[in-house]
């Protein structure tokens, strides 16, 4: 126990210089683009949007460390059937994140990265037919894994490409590829 407590004491001074640095960024933003969620063997495409708030801790000169959170909306909807034999659909609800950034500074203005870290997403299954209608909802949890480029315009914000890919339970997967805008506070 003594180990673990003067561990914890070194790490804790380790890192308040590096907390304390004013090159510590905090981030927020705003994000949209494509998502194709694929169950078992099918899948469809739809928007992803959302919005995300991070940290970026700078690791030296050239590399840097960030932590993520998101929460994103989806479009994506696949459906089997009619209404008057049976219409079965599963959509993409929410999907949140929290994930690790990890990077380099490129140049003054560009940061190259990879992140990886938990999701969890809200599957929706419905059927519908002349007899009347049920749904069920279920939370699927799973890793991400991704990259992404990001490019300062000017001295606050800064724009962003990221590629996305979920994997929850059941077979439930997810690509997307994002854009953002965001603020660097």
């Amino acid at each position: 126990m003594k180990y673990l407590v003067g561990a914890a004491l070194v790490m804790a001074a380790w890192a308040t210089p590096v907390l304390a640095s004013d090159e510590v960024t905090y981030r927020v933003e705003a994000h949209g683009g494509w998502d194709r969620v694929t169950v078992g063997g099918g899948g469809d495409e739809g928007i992803t949007y959302g919005l995300a708030v991070g940290v970026d801790i700078p690791l030296g000169s050239v590399a840097f460390i960030g932590f993520e959170g998101s929460a994103d909306l989806s479009t994506t909807k696949e459906c089997f059937g009619s209404v008057a034999f049976g219409r079965f659909c599963e959509k993409a609800g929410r999907d949140l994140g929290a994930v690790v950034r990890v990077g380099v500074n490129v140049s003054k203005g560009l940061k190259l990265y990879a992140l990886g870290g938990y999701s969890n997403a809200r599957i929706t299954d419905s059927f519908t037919s002349t007899i009347g209608s049920s749904k069920v909802s279920t939370n699927g949890d799973g890793y991400r894994l991704g990259a992404g480029a990001e490019i300062k315009l000017g001295k606050a914000a800064y724009t962003k490409l990221e590629y996305r890919y979920s994997n929850y339970e059941a077979g439930y997967a997810r690509h997307q590829v994002i854009g953002g805008l965001g603020l660097a506070l």
